[in-house]
């Protein structure tokens, strides 16, 4: 196996133990001397391998409690065992250390896949692999480090900062283009005087010049900017997104379901009402009533439709490209649908039974000209 393959390999035991690649090795020797020749005894396979009777045999019932499903055999040829080794890889690199997925859910995965019975798929193991590709991609990234700045050449880039939250406080400086973390590390504070030293020792050990940081409007990431790395500071527009969503969208749906439970409470009265005798008199009523609900229910469909698209487009809007033809788009042309769509969405702010939340939109007016 590619990654630390002694203490991690994929061999032929069903259970969540894994084995060293030697096994494997010897499996595939046995196999491929199968395919080259007749079905043999244990001593002819013995004797054209090279190995014991008592590991052909021991191989070659493992062997056979893996072929339980019609693809299994290409597991055991070489091309299989690679691919196999590819496969357990990408799932651990790209859902386990990037996204974050459980071990658990990785193994119900790949059990899914008939893989279990290929190798060790058990949560341990799994964790044991896990921990060697995360060494391995820090060996990895140390050294392409080493070999960028090994010219002495100054990049430039755009920074982005924010802190994130999980088991401890993480500070977290990445380059904006092209998504590589410069800086990732626990801290217990988030001040100016942290941010600074921190950033800059980085900055310099990778000979990066920061165009602009992108972050929210926190004071020790807009002072970094400004004044430790003097360049432009621009705001994260996301928080303003979630402001704006978190200002009308609950209302819109606890609106939307109100509409929704009185129609269907008129619907019942007119049902109860045509089944006693005086339904020719009280009928009329109740049916108005009916269509009245009827109306409040597509009054409020319609608001929330309008509303999702307003923030549909405000979000669409801060792409670098235009999503219709790909085109860069312009600082002119960004802030002019920003502005328009910013007004349609205050203009939407002003419908009868939607709180006013001016705090809202004053934070998306002051975040608009930068």
């Amino acid at each position: 196996m590619c990654v630390e393959s002694r203490k991690h390999g994929f061999g032929d035991q069903s259970r969540g133990v894994t084995l060293r690649l030697s096994s494997t090795d010897k499996s595939l020797r046995i196999f491929k001397c199968l395919c080259a020749h007749a079905p043999q005894s244990v001593r002819q396979l013995a004797q054209q391998t090279g190995l014991s009777k008592s590991s052909v045999q021991r191989l070659q019932q493992a062997m056979d409690r893996r072929n339980v499903h019609p693809e299994s055999w290409f597991w055991e040829t070489e091309e299989g065992r690679r691919w196999f080794t590819r496969l357990v890889v990408a799932t651990l690199s790209i859902f386990g250390l990037k996204r974050g997925v459980g071990v658990d859910t990785m193994r119900e995965c790949l059990t899914c896949l008939g893989l279990a019975t290929q190798g060790g798929c058990s949560p341990t193991a799994l964790r044991g692999v896990m921990h060697v590709l995360e060494e391995a991609v820090g060996k990895t990234a140390q050294t392409w480090e080493q070999d960028g700045v090994a010219h002495g050449e100054v990049r430039e880039g755009i920074g982005g900062a924010d802190e994130t939250f999980l088991q401890r406080m993480m500070l977290v400086f990445q380059d904006v283009r092209t998504g590589y973390a410069l800086l990732e590390d626990v801290a217990d504070d988030r001040t100016y005087t942290t941010w600074k030293a921190w950033v800059d020792e980085r900055l310099k050990a990778l000979g990066v010049e920061v165009l602009s940081v992108v972050s929210d409007r926190a004071k020790a990431l807009m002072q970094l900017a400004e004044k430790g790395l003097e360049c432009l500071s621009m705001p994260d527009f996301f928080p303003v997104v979630h402001a704006i969503v978190k200002s009308y969208a609950l209302v819109l749906g606890r609106r939307w379901r109100q509409a929704h439970q009185d129609r269907k409470k008129a619907e019942e009265a007119l049902a109860r009402r045509q089944e006693l005798p005086q339904a020719d008199h009280d009928g009329p009523a109740a049916k108005a009533l009916v269509e009245a609900r009827q109306a409040e229910v597509t009054r409020w469909e319609e608001a929330h439709h309008t509303y999702r698209r307003h923030v549909e487009t405000l979000s669409l809007t801060l792409h670098p490209c235009s999503l219709a033809d790909s085109a860069p788009q312009t600082s002119a042309q960004v802030e002019s649908q920003l502005q328009a769509t910013v007004e349609a969405i205050e203009a939407f702010a002003q419908r009868p039974q939607l709180p006013t939340r001016a705090h809202a939109m004053h934070k998306v007016h002051k975040q608009l000209p930068a």
